[in-house]
């Protein structure tokens, strides 16, 4: 007789959630409780659902949000690069497995009366074989690693003629770069608004200082903010980087606007890519562009320093297509007005 799944609907605040995140084969950042704890709003429900069958387990990080002015919900994923984790290679899973827990996942959205689902997928990870005949994967751009597993001197090849040459200049003129001491936390943090204020960020990327004093003091991952001082001291510029399992993520970076036409971010990104190689970890991944644009300036920026790229995916799932068209209808939302939006309803 075949083993029957286990399924766990795990909440922040159980210390499984950590163990099932760090007995998986491969996790990142993203999946932790504590980046969840951080991400969630008063008015949402982060949740771990976790299956386990014949030594085998899948576990899917996801936040639950109410859909205003209906009695039903929809599933979205924290920001950045989440999607399901599990104890083996996605590929390497039972068949009886993965079509176990799909149904478990079914069950638990129809009986929570959530009637779409979206997750940002990792693009270093191969989760999107776990979704085939699931929903749907789409292709939205391409995210830029360094290869850190190359010798660093051939990982500054693959720099752009530009960019090397503007590091060394940067050297010349006295810059330097080092790790953020935590009593200078307030002096990156205005660095992070007056670049959010440059580029007409959204409300959401306001971070509180509480949210860096967390992210920063945890233990489910490792955390560093990078600067680049001039040759006065002053801090020009910096950037948030984490550690999971040999991958460093560029998180979130600013500069100070007066020091702009000198880039000294470029010299944060190398040092990083520097002490990444140091920890003998396997990439430093920078992400993509904005809104989905490989044309965009900031996946430019990324692009020169590197050309190794990863595919950036999302899954996208209704789990009732009858309420979900009456959500559409009723918010006067077109598909044609927004081909690319989901869930559609939410498109306004």
């Amino acid at each position: 007789m075949k083993n029957k799944i286990k399924f766990q609907e795990i909440e922040i605040g159980s210390k499984e959630w950590d163990r099932v995140v760090k007995s998986s084969l491969f996790y990142d950042f993203y999946q932790t409780e504590l980046y969840h704890s951080l991400e969630v709003s008063e008015n949402e429900k982060a949740i771990l659902l976790h299956g386990e069958y014949n030594s085998q387990t899948i576990s899917l990080p996801v936040i639950i949000r109410k859909i205003q002015n209906s009695e039903y919900f929809d599933v979205t994923s924290v920001y950045g690069y989440c999607g399901p984790i599990s104890s083996h290679d996605f590929t390497q899973l039972l068949d009886e497995f993965v079509q176990l827990y799909q149904t478990e996942l079914i069950n638990f959205f129809k009986r929570n009366n959530i009637i779409s689902v979206f997750s940002r997928l990792h693009p270093l990870m191969n989760q999107v074989s776990f979704f085939l005949n699931f929903g749907k994967v789409l292709g939205i751009n391409k995210t830029v690693a360094i290869d850190l597993k190359e010798p660093v001197d051939i990982q500054r090849q693959g720099y752009s003629r530009a960019y090397k040459n503007q590091i060394n200049k940067l050297a010349r003129k006295g810059y330097t770069t080092r790790f953020l001491e935590l009593d200078e936390i307030d002096e990156f943090i205005s660095i992070y608004y007056e670049t959010m204020d440059r580029v007409e960020a959204k409300e959401y990327y306001y971070f509180k200082k509480n949210y860096f004093l967390k992210f920063l003091l945890n233990n489910d991952f490792d955390s560093k903010i990078i600067i680049a001082e001039n040759e006065l001291g002053e801090i020009t510029s910096g950037a948030i980087f984490t550690i999971t399992n040999k991958i460093m993520q560029y998180h979130l970076g600013g500069t100070k606007n007066k020091f702009l036409v000198d880039t000294p971010i470029k010299i944060v990104m190398d040092h990083a890519r520097l002490y990444g190689s140091e920890l003998q970890l396997d990439y430093l991944h920078l992400g993509g562009g904005v809104g989905g644009s490989d044309e965009d300036s900031l996946f430019r920026f990324k692009s020169g320093f590197s050309k190794d790229f990863f595919q950036f995916s999302v899954w996208n799932l209704i789990t009732n297509e009858e309420k979900y068209n009456d959500l559409v209808q009723q918010n006067g939302v077109k598909l044609e007005d927004f081909p690319n939006f989901f869930p559609l309803y939410r498109a306004r």
